[in-house]
This record gives structure tokens, sequence and C-alpha cells, in this order.
């Protein structure tokens, strides 16, 4: 980045200073020394222990995973407890073991000497744990600082597959304002041995299964910085078993119970009630789900699928139930109607005088009487038709000619045939035995889709997709 001319905010203005061959100094300890900046703070914390400003310090890393402490999908937050290992070379910490009775180690306060700025780049919070107060300093210029370190960082879940998904979440070291030129952040372990001592290690897992640790180097331009990067990948997966238990099956008892219901009688109010009751329950489960899922998330989960998927069974079934209910009301309506119908259309025939209505009494002869169908292409009733002549005679004596007879007879055939038709509406418990064909039929087609859909999300839940 570019330093404002004049020395910027701070006030301190760097003179050059002509360089020859015989004293040319360019460590950053002689700059530092130049602008006075030790009079209050030691040299040896303040810049990178190098004695060449053209040199590159390398930071070595060594990550270990000991304890998932939590994963927070609403929050898509990562919560775990690492080791870290990190290691330099100071040239202004080298000495001769020879001189000082072969000590190649010692200990010293970690605020001694230079640390590099390491830090997270998905934290969130503070680090909550104790840093180390010493770090450990070899002969041969070595510096070498391990810290304990409570990560709460951001981690985007993927709830796709959920209960059954497998999270990665990246941690990304990086220095906050050295660019790659002057430092540059390295890994000494392989992935390999980062996974098995995080496995020796490992305390708790939470409700997690510890997969694997991989990592990669990258160089990216942060605002105009090129910093380089070591970006730790933790794999683990959900145990799913929990969620099974108290999730899956629970509502797959819900539904186990709707089929139940189909046994229960279809005349009374209970079946309708136990029905509303255990698509509430199945609500009550969808609102639990949604205090666990993001609501962020690109896809909808399969999880969520799941519930809406029963729930629009057994709205089916309830609607069928009230189409049923409503039938048979239907039906109970009627034939409570019918038997005061037929009986006084029977007295109003025999009071109506057939002189000059004999069309009308025709029609209420053929209401009352036809009440047992023959096959097609016969009278429909044979009392009807044996007291027909009867009528017709009645008629004819009056004022009526044979013709006329004739002719109301052919009337009374095509109205007797065209009430045939609707002689099985008629029928008492029509629409009851109706609403048995109609359970059979829904009943069936209910275990076809169930299984159709419970088959489908199975098949989703065990692809690899996520």
């Amino acid at each position: 980045m570019p330093i404002p001319a004049g020395g910027g905010s701070t006030g301190v203005q760097l003179h050059v200073i002509p360089l020859d061959g015989a004293s040319s100094q360019c460590s950053y300890r002689d700059v530092i020394s130049h602008l006075n900046l030790t009079r209050n703070t030691d040299l040896s914390t303040m810049v990178q222990p190098l004695k060449d400003s053209r040199n590159t310090t390398d930071i070595y890393l060594d990550v270990m995973l000991y304890a998932i402490l939590d994963v927070i999908e609403k929050e898509q937050q990562f919560v775990a407890y690492f080791w870290v290992d990190v290691s330099w070379i100071d040239d202004y910490v080298l000495w001769n073991p020879e001189e000082f009775c072969n000590i190649t180690l010692t200990y010293v306060p970690t605020k001694s000497v230079w640390t590099p700025d390491v830090t997270i780049e998905e934290m969130t919070e503070e680090d909550k744990a104790a840093q180390s107060p010493y770090l450990a300093i070899f002969s041969d210029g070595r510096v070498w600082l391990r810290n304990d370190m409570v990560v709460i960082s951001s981690c985007k879940m993927k709830v796709y597959k959920f209960p059954f998904d497998t999270q990665r979440c990246n941690l990304t070291f990086k220095s906050v304002i050295h660019s790659d030129k002057h430092l540059k952040l390295k890994q000494v372990s392989s992935s390999e041995r980062m996974r098995e001592w995080s496995l020796e290690l490992m305390q708790t897992q939470s409700e997690w299964l510890f997969q694997n640790m991989t990592y990669l180097y990258k160089t990216v331009d942060n605002f105009g910085v090129n910093q380089s990067m070591v970006i730790y990948t933790i794999t683990m997966r959900r145990r799913s078993v929990l969620y099974i238990v108290n999730f899956i099956l629970p509502i797959l008892f819900f539904l186990c119970l709707d089929l139940a219901s189909f046994l229960i009688s279809d005349s009374g109010g209970e079946k309708l009630s136990f029905k509303v009751t255990v698509l509430l329950a199945v609500t009550v489960m969808q609102l639990l789900l949604n205090e666990i899922l993001p609501s962020s998330s690109d896809r909808i989960p399969l999880i969520a699928m799941f519930c809406i998927g029963i729930f629009g069974l057994m709205m089916l079934s309830l609607l069928e139930t009230i189409l049923v209910m409503y039938l048979i009301e239907k039906d109970s309506a009627s034939q409570e109607s019918r038997p005061g119908k037929d009986q006084s259309l029977s007295e109003d025939c025999k009071d109506k005088p057939c002189k000059g209505k004999f069309h009308n009494c025709l029609i209420d002869v053929t209401d009352v009487k036809l009440k047992s169908c023959v096959p097609a292409g016969g009278l429909c009733c044979g009392r009807a038709s044996s007291e027909l002549p009867q009528v017709a005679e009645q008629a004819s004596s009056s004022q009526l000619k044979e013709e006329s007879c004739e002719f109301e007879k052919e009337v009374l055939k095509s109205l007797a045939l065209l009430f045939c038709k609707k002689k099985d509406e008629e029928k008492p418990g029509y629409w009851s035995r109706m609403t048995k064909i109609i359970n059979k039929v829904f009943f069936i087609f209910y275990i076809i889709i169930a299984s159709l859909f419970l088959f489908y999300m199975c098949h989703c839940w065990k692809s690899t997709e996520e």
C-alpha cells in the first residue's frame, strides 16, 4: 500500500542517508534505529527478525483439532478447540551452545521477542482461551510458540440432506497486514498426519464424527495487498441416530396412525377429530424443525420436503373424510324425507280426478308405483302396467277415445324409462354404499402414493449429491 507523503499520520519523516559500499544499512532494525522509535520500546519485538529486508520470514504452522464443541446450524457457526503450533527463524537469537554449557533451548516470555500477526479470517468472536505466556528459543534461531484456541468461526452450512449431512468448515490462517513478500505461511505436517494426530487427541465431538482435515496454500489479493494463506478444511459427518428416533420415526408413526384411521367408522365425528389431531401433531414437528435449520439455505432441505409431503398426504386424507361424511349426511337426509313424500303422492293420486288431467295422474302413479325395474327394453313396473288398462278404460269411458288411451300409454312408457334411470339413487343407503367404494379406492391410492414418496425420500438421502 502507498505511504502518504511526509510520513503520513505518524508525523515521522524518513531522512534518506546516502549509502556507500562500505557501510550499507539495509535491515529493518537499522531503519527503526534511524527513526528513533526504540526509546520506550524494545527493538526486538517491533519488526521482523531479519538482517536483510529483501528476505521473507517463513511461518510454519501445525494445526491439530482437539475437540468439536458445537455446530450451530441456525447461526451457521462452528465452535472447536485447536492446538496451533507456530515456528519461525529469528536471526537475532543465535548463540553457540559450546559457549554456554551445550545449552540449545531456552524459554522466554512471549512478549520479549517478535511474534507474527497470524489470525483466522473466519473468526467471529475473540479467542476465549488463555494465550501461552512463554515460547521456546533454540540456539540455531528457531522460535516455537504453541497456543490453545477456542475458535468460534462462521461456516456456511449445507443442510440439504439433514440429518444425514456432511459439513465442511474452513479455517483460513493469514497475516493481518503483512504481504506475501514479507511473511509467507507454510504447513509442516501432511494432511494424513494431521488427521491421525487429531483422532488421537480428540476429546469430544458433540453430535459429529470427525473424518478428515486437509490444507491448501493460497495467495489472495486483499485490498491491494497480496497475502499468503493456509486454508484448513475440517470434514465431519453428523450422527443422525437421535434425529431418526426423535423426529423422523414419530412422523412415520403419525402417518401409520392416519392409515389406521380408515378403520374408524364414518358415521360419527370421532374419525374427523382424530385426523385433525394427527395433522396438528405434524405441524408441531415442523415448528421444531424451523428452530434448527437456517432460513438462509439455498435449497429446501429434504427433511422439510419430508414433513411437507406427510402433511400433504394427511390433508388429502382429511378432505376425503369430510367428503365421505357429507355424502353420508346427504343419504340420511334423503331417507328421512322419502317416506312422507311417497305417502302424500299416493294419497293425491287417489283423490285426484283423472278426467281432463290424465297426464298428471300418470306421472304421479309412475313416481309412486314404479319401485322395481326390469331390464332395459321392458316396462318398469309390472304392477303398474297391470293397473294402467283400468285407468285408461276409466278415462276412455268418460270422454277419451281408444287412440288417446294408446297415446297416454306410450307417454307412460317413456316416463317410466326416464324415472327408471334414477331408481338406484332413490334406493335407501345409496350414498352409504358409494362411500364404502370411495374409502377402498382412496385407501389403495393412499398406500401407493405414501410408499412411492417414502422410497423417493430414501433415495435422495442416500444419494451422494449435496
